[in-house]
């Protein structure tokens, strides 16, 4: 596969996992946070907002296509 078309795709892709983890990990955040003190709502924002680097980084590291030697 081309490099362009394997990075277009990757991008596309990286749009799309933020678009639907944002709306995922703020429908469960309404859904569970209601009545939890303002240390809860920090730390689930915390993890929730770092963890879609490890799907991010799966496509990337594909996007960059095999090591060449």
């Amino acid at each position: 596969m081309p490099v362009r078309l394997r990075k277009f795709i990757g991008t596309i892709l990286i749009v799309v996992l933020v678009l639907f983890y944002a709306l995922l990990a703020n429908t469960i955040a309404v859904a569970t946070l209601g009545d939890a003190p303002w240390w809860g709502h920090l730390l689930y924002f915390a993890l929730s907002g770092l963890l879609w680097v490890l799907p991010a980084m799966v496509i990337i590291k594909w996007m960059a296509g095999p090591k060449q030697q």
